[in-house]
């Protein structure tokens, strides 16, 4: 059984930094893209970054890219989201979520189907 742990979401002003954490339990971790998605109120959720199972493949929506970086240690079963220059904008909850298929990527939340709880970033202007 697969399950995903978000951390490190709260509260932050503008113009300031977080790094959210997702650890993932169950076997194979290295095996699948990892992705991080956000829904903010009465929206629908949206991809944010992905990152290939090996670490060497990542993607950004065009709205985070050059301010948010995705990575991952499969050491420890763990893929962080860093975030930088936030922006009331960016304010939603986080989820991180595994690829269905392993060695394949994809930014649509369709093709994902392990998710963890979701993290919640707010940020004041």
């Amino acid at each position: 059984q697969v399950q995903l742990v978000e951390s490190g979401g709260g509260l932050v002003q503008a113009g300031g930094s977080l790094r959210l954490s997702c650890a993932a339990s169950g076997r194979g971790f290295n095996s699948y893209t990892m992705g991080w998605f956000r829904q903010a109120p009465g929206k629908e959720r949206e991809f944010v970054a992905t990152i290939s199972w090996s670490g060497s493949s990542t993607y950004y929506a065009d709205s985070v890219k050059g301010r948010f970086t995705i990575s991952r240690d499969n050491a420890k079963n763990t893929v962080y989201l860093r975030m930088s220059s936030l922006a009331p904008e960016d304010t939603a909850v986080y989820y991180c979520a595994r690829r269905t298929l392993p060695f394949t990527s994809s930014y649509d939340p369709d093709d994902y189907n392990y998710w963890g709880q979701g993290t919640q970033v707010t940020v004041s202007s």
